[in-house]
């Protein structure tokens, strides 16, 4: 039997899931639920109905594993939620206004002067504040609502608000959610500007403590309700982009993880922060002082879907792999613009028509080649080697497309068992309440569920390439 047992919870936009992982990574069980969502709940949402949700799903998951799992041995329990949503909390820790999604794009004047003001106040840190950003919806909330003022006592993010439910602490969050409030992780505190230039007072701020921290445990209450022991540690929490680079495996100096959901999203680990002047890379701060930059791509697989909906993709991967290096060049960029890893607001992408399978394999290596110009310009501003990549998302599920950016990222790329937020949660609830830190719990309770090599025939051929295609971008004036 297990020695130990972790609960993550991840709040997303569209539901909630909790898991309960043993210390080997080992999943228990599962629940999971779906938010009503309406026309408004990417602007708000009701943080109450999360917290709601959270009571039956504990409770649930509980009962699924009590045979499992003694009581006495569940040690810890963190959050995860989307980074940028905010919630104005009174004194008696309730929300005076719904959360307000990262999603709401109505503080986007408001970010354009927190934006105006961090670059002329800031020389090392976070200065790309725009609408998805928390310290432009804490001036956002200020404005809409100033009679709600006086009885303001914190701003707070959403994985705190179910952090503060569990444990009764609503004051302490941490280094992932706190930056892009606009708190200085270089210098680790609170810069002057946010209270002297953009009015958010400083007792309106949390104290910011390294993801993972043990701040409390269960009310005593909840432990009784939800069949938990009262010694249950609740540590802070994380962003889910962060959350699921934890769940990857992707915690140490030259470790990266790609997530290809929708998007591309590249997040890793190095020793130095990565300043970038574009902007289009930014830094989240390891538990353990190390730096976790990384930027998100509009270039993913929601070509996949778009381009071959209804096709059998399984086969039209097999006959890919016959056809490695594909003969055209294509950027499955699908909206126009691109943000990551440049910033490009006219980028259109483009493809061949015709074949089918050559166009499926030449999208594949399209967003192979995106992939590594992000890691060359990582590299680049880092000083620092790109050892190995752990890969996640949907686009992991194919085995060409593995074989593909692995060969024109001349690295090896490994799939891993179970990368949710959730569970990237679960590994950050045992990563000070049980292990000596987040890369001892990482390292073990994250498992490779298939490691691809590069291919030696396919580097030479993708070396050139991908050189041809950085030509294409820049005769098409989407590269300087």
């Amino acid at each position: 039997m297990s020695e130990a047992y972790f609960i993550g919870i991840d709040i997303g936009t569209q539901g909630a899931r909790v898991v309960m992982l043993d210390e080997t990574g080992r999943q228990l069980g599962a629940k999971e639920e779906v938010f009503p969502l309406t026309e408004d709940s990417r602007e708000e949402q009701s943080p109450e109905l999360w917290w709601e949700c959270c009571c039956r799903l504990i409770p649930a998951l509980v009962k699924e594993v009590k045979d499992q799992a003694p009581m006495e041995k569940i040690k810890a329990v963190a959050v995860t939620s989307t980074s940028g949503t905010i919630i104005p909390l009174d004194q008696d820790f309730n929300p005076l206004h719904n959360a307000i999604m990262y999603s709401d794009p109505r503080s986007a004047q408001q970010a354009s002067f927190c934006k105006a003001i961090a670059e002329k106040n800031v020389q090392e840190g976070y200065t790309a504040f725009n609408a998805s950003s928390g310290l432009p919806k804490m001036r956002w909330f200020l404005e809409t609502c100033p009679e709600k003022t006086e009885q303001l006592y914190k701003f707070i993010h959403a994985s705190d608000f179910i952090t503060g439910r569990l444990s009764g602490q609503y004051d302490i969050t941490d280094y992932t959610n706190a930056m892009k409030s606009g708190y200085d992780l270089h210098k680790d505190q609170w810069p002057g500007y946010i209270a002297e230039q953009i009015g958010i007072r400083r007792e309106w701020l949390q104290e910011v403590k390294p993801s993972g921290e043990p701040i409390g445990v269960i009310r005593k209450e909840l432990a009784k309700q939800f069949g938990l022991p009262e010694t249950l540690i609740v540590t802070t929490g994380m962003t889910d982009g962060c959350a699921s680079q934890v769940a990857s495996g992707a915690v140490s100096p030259g470790q990266w993880n790609t997530t290809i959901g929708t998007t591309l999203v590249i997040k890793g680990v190095t020793k130095q922060s990565v300043n970038d002047p574009s902007g289009a890379i930014y830094n989240h701060r390891h538990p353990a002082g190390y730096w976790m930059p990384g930027g998100a791509s509009n270039t993913g697989a929601d070509w996949v879907s778009k381009l071959f909906g209804g096709q059998d993709l399984q086969n039209l991967g097999k006959e890919a792999a016959l056809r490695l290096p594909a003969a055209s060049l294509a950027w499955p960029l699908l909206q126009k613009g691109e943000r990551f890893p440049f910033v490009s607001p006219q980028a259109v992408g483009f493809w061949p028509e015709g074949d089918e399978v050559e166009k499926f394999t030449a999208c594949m290596e399209g967003v192979a080649f995106i992939e590594r110009f992000a890691y060359e310009r990582i590299a680049l501003l880092s000083g620092e080697k790109i050892e190995k990549v752990f890969s996640a998302g949907g686009g992991s599920n194919s085995d060409t497309w593995l074989l593909i950016r692995s060969s024109v990222l001349k690295v090896p790329v490994c799939k891993m068992k179970n990368v949710s937020g959730a569970a990237g949660a679960a590994i950050l609830a045992a990563s000070r309440s049980y292990y000596d830190g987040l890369q001892s719990a990482a390292a073990a309770m994250v498992t490779p569920e298939l490691t691809v090599q590069p291919s030696p025939e396919l580097v030479n051929a993708y070396d050139q390439k991908y050189k041809l295609f950085i030509e294409e971008l820049q005769a098409r004036k989407i590269l300087n």
